[in-house]
């Protein structure tokens, strides 16, 4: 049976490195999974997503020189619905959008405001670290 790029194929891992784990083909051959190609997630260590011996279904990335065949799980699977991440304590407050009926002078006297507001933030937040470091 002949593996073409682009498909996906099914397989064992019979072996976990750093960077890759390699995969017995059922159709035949060996094929290697690059640590980035694991998970649609950050990897740091691949044995927290695949163990030796476990089935696996891989999307064919390249055949190489002497039948070399690099393999992707993640593209092999849908990606993961994201989820929304609550904003962070420190982050910046959006700007409210400028409506678009306002004129020029309405939408410079809005900046300023909210370049004022800015700017005392600053000045609390640097008066707050110099007490801080303290003498």
């Amino acid at each position: 049976m002949s593996i073409g790029v682009g498909e996906i194929v099914e397989g064992k891992v019979t072996g976990i490195t750093k960077f890759a784990a390699f995969v017995a083909l059922d159709a035949g051959g060996n094929g290697m999974v690059h640590i980035s190609e694991i998970a649609h997630s950050f990897v740091n260590d691949i044995r927290e997503h695949l163990t030796e011996g476990q089935s696996v279904s891989a999307r064919v990335l390249d055949i190489g020189p002497g039948g070399k065949i690099s393999l992707s799980i993640k593209k092999a699977t849908a990606p993961p619905a994201q989820v929304r991440r609550p904003a962070a304590r420190n982050a910046a407050p959006r700007r409210a959008p400028l409506k678009e009926n306002l004129t020029f002078e309405d939408k410079l006297k809005q900046f300023m405001h909210e370049s004022e507001s800015k700017m005392s933030d600053l000045r609390q937040n640097e008066r707050r670290g110099s007490r801080r470091g303290g003498r």
